[in-house]
């Protein structure tokens, strides 16, 4: 039997939700997790001490047995420096999000005016707290991240000390922004490692791999693919697993997310030895986001083996991606 092991491995992107949606998925990301960044969108969003620190317990309250941490985050306004000094303990990084540009994201950034926002960023960038980027616009729907490369070209060279990570990239363009600033970082999916829009709507509607940002052209798959596969130093894995019930999901305005955090594991084992560079998934998974982050998780092995296995139907009322398909590699054990 083929095994691939891995060492604490990292969600650098991920959303839990709240109440009963959070009690069922948590427990799924911290089986086979050693910790994950929270995103922050809930309703309303975690943008206080006291929203960091409830909700950090109810995380930790829904995985009471597993060995996890949830690396919290705080929904970007224009904070004074004040506040981030009060929170800078508490939190991992502050989440940016254009105004209603995805789920919940109706509070955030309507104008990039530079000079509105440095008092936050500035003061970011000397308490070393990251900032996370849903990086879109608000125009056409296949161009919205290859827009948002100016204003990520504006906030990198304006704080050149503040760490920038570039979410869920989905083109060429992000990937060749990689390299333009030191600053600049970036998470990908296992999604974006797999779908093209092709496998959203080339044929029937298929909603449960419809997301924002949604899955583009297979020239920008390869360039996804050309710096996960080779474990770029400045990429880490972020699956962006965002779970919605069946019926939001299978309805007349489908909700965008795709939920892989029970199986994103296994697809990227399936991914990086179809391109025989499973020696690069340590670093991907793990390696690169400590480095980055400057992260010290507690210890978990994940032992995963090459044999079939049927992704589930539900996890609950949701449905992951590839739902009742087979798969080629399974979690063997986890220690």
């Amino acid at each position: 039997m083929t095994t691939h092991t891995l060492l604490m491995p990292l969600d650098m992107h991920l959303h839990l939700r709240d109440g009963v949606m959070l009690e069922n998925v948590a427990p799924l990301t911290a089986y086979s997790f050693s910790g994950a960044i929270v995103m922050p969108n809930l309703v309303p969003p975690v943008s206080t001490l006291e929203d960091i620190q409830a909700y950090r317990e109810r995380i930790m309250a829904a995985v009471p047995n597993d060995f996890f941490e949830p690396y919290m985050t705080l929904f970007y306004k224009n904070y004074d420096k004040a506040f981030l000094e009060s929170v800078a303990d508490e939190i991992t990084a502050i989440k940016l999000y254009p105004a209603g540009i995805t789920t919940n994201s109706e509070g955030g950034v309507s104008s990039f005016d530079i000079e509105e926002m440095r008092p936050t960023l500035e003061a970011m960038s000397n308490l070393n707290i990251p900032l996370c980027v849903h990086g879109e616009t608000d125009g056409f729907v296949m161009d919205r991240e290859a827009e948002f490369m100016s204003i990520y070209e504006l906030l990198a060279s304006n704080f050149p000390n503040l760490k920038i990570i570039m979410e869920h990239i989905t083109t060429k363009e992000a990937v060749n922004m990689l390299d333009k600033f030191d600053n600049l970082y970036a998470t990908i999916t296992v999604h974006h490692l797999l779908l093209t829009l092709d496998d959203v709507v080339g044929g029937m509607m298929m909603p449960h791999n419809f997301c924002k940002p949604i899955a583009k052209r297979p020239e920008d798959l390869d360039a996804l693919l050309s710096v996960a596969l080779e474990a770029h130093p400045k990429v880490m894995f972020g699956s962006d697993s965002a779970p919605h019930p069946q019926e939001k999901k299978e309805s007349c305005g489908c909700a965008a997310g795709i939920f892989t955090a029970p199986i994103a594991l296994q697809l990227l084992c399936e991914i990086f030895e179809q391109y025989d560079k499973l020696d690069n998934l340590q670093a991907f998974v793990s390696d690169n986001a400590q480095s980055i982050y400057g992260l010290c998780p507690e210890f978990k092995e994940i032992i995963l083996e090459k044999r079939p296995f049927v992704i589930p139907e539900h996890y609950a009322n949701v449905v992951p991606m590839y739902a009742g398909q087979a798969i080629n590699w399974a979690i063997a054990s986890v220690d």
